[in-house]
C-alpha cells in the first residue's frame, strides 16, 4: 500500500474530510500531517486566541487519530522543504490537503502544488471549508457580487443538497512507514502562560467532538426562535458554532445538512435565517478571493479621502480594556477578552462605537479581534468590519451609526449581559445601567469605579462622523 500526505491546516477533523476520503479512495495509506509555518502567511498570520485553540484542536485530532490506528505528525516549516523532505523519507506518492482562501495562503499553496507536481507528486486539493468555491458564483455579466442578496439568491439557486462523508472507524496503520518522530505539540504551540486563556475553555470545547456537540445542543435548543433570538446578547440563542467552522472542526456540509435534514422540526423562518448567515460565510470568502486587498483597504474607493481621526492610543486601549464609559460597548469588550468570543450583535454595535463615534480606522478594531477572537477568520473579520464601518461589501451606509444605548435597551432588555461582563453596573436600575452618565448621583454611589462619562458623547460624536462623511460627499459632487 503506498503512502499519501494528508497535509491539515483549518480543517483539523475526519468526518467529512475531502483530503483523507481522496487519499483512501486511491487505495494509498493517509499520513495526517500538519505543519506549523505562521510567518508563511504574511500580515495575517495567526493571532494568540486562534493559536491557543488550535493547540488544544491539534491535541483532540492527535488522539482521534491514535484511536483509529494512525497518528499524527507534527513539524515546522518551511512547508514546501517539509513536505518534500517528508515524503522523499516516506516514499509518500501523493500530498493532498483542502483549499484555504487568503491571499497570502492562496499563493503560496499554488506554489507548493506547482514544486511538489514538478518532483513528480501527485498534489491535489478540494473543496473542505465552503458550499461553493469562491469562483463558482458570478453576475450575469461575469462579475464577482458585491452585494449580499443577489449572491445569495444565486447560491440558493444552484444550491444542492450537500453530500457529507462519515469518518472511518479505522485507519490504515502506519507502522510500515519510515516516520520521523516529529515534534512535540508543547514545544511547536507552547501552552499561554499565564493561562490568559482560561476563560475560553469555560465557553467551548475545541476538538472535532466537541464541534459536534455544539451542533447538536444548537439543534436542540438556540435553533428554534434563531430568527429573533439571535440578536439578544444575555441569551444563548446563536450558534457559536464560528470557532469551530474557522478551525475546520466541523465541515459547512455537515453544519447544512443537519439543518437541512431536520425538516418541518425547524420552523422555516429560522432555518432560512440561519442559512443565510451560513451564506454571509460564503460572501465573505468570495469578497476576499476577488478582492484580496480588502483586509487592509477599503473596498468602497471613496472611503480612501476618509478624514478618519489621527490614531488615539488612549481611546483605542480604553476601547479594548472595556473602558469607554458605554455599558453595552464594555460589555462586549470584557466578553471578548474573557472567552475569545463575542455576541455578533454586539460585535456590531463596537465595531461602530469604534469607527464612527471615535472615527479610528476600522483596521484598529479589526486587529484587535484577530489577536483575540477564537473564530477570527480572515474573511469574515474582514467583512464584517468594513461592514459596519460604511467602507466594503454591501455595507451599512456610513450614515447609519448605532445608538450604543437604544441598542443595549433593545437587545438586552432586562440589562442581564452588562450586569454579567460589567458587575460593577449590576447595582444601578436600569435606566442607569444603560447609561450610567444621565444618572451621575446614582453611579457615583453604586458605580464608583466606573468612568463617569462616555468617551465621547454620543450626539456630538454621531454628529461628527456625519460631518465627516459630509466631506466625501462635497468631494465627490465637486
Amino acid at each position: 500500500m503506498g503512502t499519501a500526505l494528508v497535509w491539515l491546516r483549518d480543517d483539523l477533523r475526519l468526518d467529512d474530510q475531502p483530503a483523507l476520503r481522496a487519499a483512501l479512495d486511491r487505495g494509498l495509506r493517509p499520513l495526517p500531517v500538519y505543519i506549523h509555518a505562521p510567518e508563511e502567511e504574511g500580515a495575517w498570520a495567526p493571532g494568540a486566541a486562534s493559536l491557543a485553540w488550535r493547540r488544544r484542536s491539534l491535541a483532540a485530532l492527535a488522539d482521534a487519530l491514535e484511536r483509529r490506528g494512525s497518528r499524527l505528525l507534527l513539524s515546522r516549516g518551511p512547508t514546501l522543504a517539509a513536505l518534500q523532505a517528508l515524503a522523499a523519507r516516506t516514499g509518500a506518492e501523493a500530498v493532498l490537503w483542502t483549499r484555504r482562501y487568503e491571499p497570502a495562503i492562496e499563493q503560496r499553496d499554488a506554489q507548493i502544488k506547482r514544486s511538489l507536481r514538478q518532483a513528480g507528486l501527485h498534489a491535489e486539493s478540494f473543496n473542505g471549508a465552503l458550499l461553493f468555491e469562491p469562483w463558482e458564483l458570478a453576475t450575469r455579466q461575469g462579475d464577482p457580487y458585491r452585494v449580499f442578496t443577489p449572491f445569495w439568491k444565486s447560491a440558493r439557486a444552484h444550491w444542492r443538497t450537500p453530500a457529507t462523508w462519515e469518518a472511518p472507524s479505522r485507519l490504515p496503520s502506519l507502522d510500515a512507514v519510515d516516520l520521523p518522530a516529529g515534534e512535540r505539540l508543547d514545544a511547536l504551540l507552547p501552552a499561554p502562560r499565564p493561562a490568559w486563556d482560561a476563560g475560553f475553555w469555560q465557553r467551548f470545547t475545541p476538538g472535532e467532538n466537541g464541534a459536534r456537540a455544539a451542533l447538536q445542543g444548537f439543534l436542540d435548543g438556540a435553533v428554534h426562535g434563531y430568527a429573533q433570538g439571535r440578536d439578544f446578547a444575555a441569551q444563548a440563542g446563536t450558534s457559536r458554532l464560528s470557532p469551530h467552522l474557522h478551525h475546520g472542526e466541523l465541515s459547512v456540509r455537515r453544519i447544512a445538512a443537519a439543518v437541512l435534514d431536520a425538516g418541518d422540526a425547524i420552523a422555516e423562518a429560522d432555518r432560512d435565517r440561519f442559512l443565510a448567515e451560513l451564506g454571509w460565510r460564503e460572501f465573505a470568502h468570495h469578497v476576499l478571493h476577488h478582492y484580496p486587498r480588502v483586509p487592509d483597504h477599503n473596498l468602497d474607493p471613496r472611503f480612501d479621502d476618509f478624514p478618519w481621526a489621527a490614531p488615539d492610543a488612549a481611546l483605542l486601549d480604553a476601547w479594548r480594556r472595556g473602558r469607554t464609559g458605554v455599558p453595552i460597548v464594555d460589555a462586549g469588550m470584557r466578553e471578548l477578552w474573557h472567552t475569545g468570543w463575542m455576541h455578533n450583535r454586539v460585535r456590531m454595535v463596537v465595531a461602530s462605537w469604534l469607527s464612527k463615534h471615535l472615527r479610528q480606522h476600522w483596521r484598529h478594531g479589526a486587529r484587535w479581534f484577530w489577536d483575540t477572537l477564537v473564530d477570527a477568520d480572515l474573511a469574515n473579520n474582514t467583512q464584517g468590519w468594513q461592514w459596519t464601518a460604511g467602507t466594503g461589501a454591501d455595507a451599512a451606509p456610513y450614515f447609519r451609526v448605532f445608538n450604543p444605548v437604544s441598542q443595549a435597551r433593545r437587545f438586552d432588555p432586562d440589562g442581564a449581559y452588562i450586569a454579567r461582563w460589567v458587575p460593577e453596573l449590576a447595582q444601578l436600575p436600569l435606566p442607569a445601567r444603560f447609561a450610567p452618565w444621565e444618572h451621575p448621583e446614582l453611579a457615583r454611589r453604586l458605580a464608583p469605579g466606573y468612568p463617569e462619562r462616555p468617551q465621547v458623547d454620543l450626539a456630538a460624536g454621531r454628529a461628527a462622523a456625519l460631518a465627516a462623511f459630509a466631506t466625501l460627499r462635497r468631494g465627490r459632487a465637486g
